[in-house]
């Protein structure tokens, strides 16, 4: 919402730049806001008017219509298999509390940054049965076994430095 407002800000701060430079300067501006004349009045409300319009309809079109809704990770489009999707959501219950990867849109502080490591399949994988005591926190071993342990291990590996 901040960034709305934001934008919004600078958006009416240019109207209102185009307007004073299409009316003449700071004194036409004000003779075109405060006249008696209707025409100038007119075309002021029209031009506002579409740039809001087009401001407020176009843009946001042009950005839902980019947007795509599929099984692919992050922006790096990488497709994953139903396996690496069941990690995908293993890793975003537990894992991304404290890792940072860019494809689960975790931006964890204390585990490692799984995007600057790229770790192979069997490293996540002993990480996760055994766990580690290293860095700024201490990752307990078992937090996911069998199955569930070898997809979150494919997902980390298929997606890991891959933005």
């Amino acid at each position: 919402m901040g960034a709305l407002l934001f934008i919004g800000a600078w958006v009416l701060l240019g109207v209102a730049v185009l307007f004073i430079a299409m009316s003449g300067g700071p004194r036409g501006a004000r003779e075109a806001l405060y006249s008696q004349r209707k025409g100038p009045r007119r075309a002021t409300a029209i031009a506002v008017t579409v740039v809001f319009a087009v401001m407020g309809i176009a843009v946001p079109a042009a950005v839902i219509a980019g947007n795509e809704d599929d099984d692919e990770a992050g922006r790096a489009r990488i497709e994953l298999t139903a396996s690496q999707e069941r990690g995908r959501e293993l890793f975003g219950e537990v894992c991304q509390q404290c890792h940072t990867l860019a494809a689960a849109n975790a931006v964890g502080r204390v585990g490692t940054n799984l995007d600057t490591l790229k770790p192979p399949k069997s490293l996540v994988l002993d990480a996760i049965l055994k766990g580690r005591v290293r860095g700024a926190g201490t990752m307990p071993a078992g937090l996911y076994t069998g199955k569930d342990a070898e997809d979150v291990a494919d997902f980390v590996a298929a997606v890991a430095g891959r933005q």
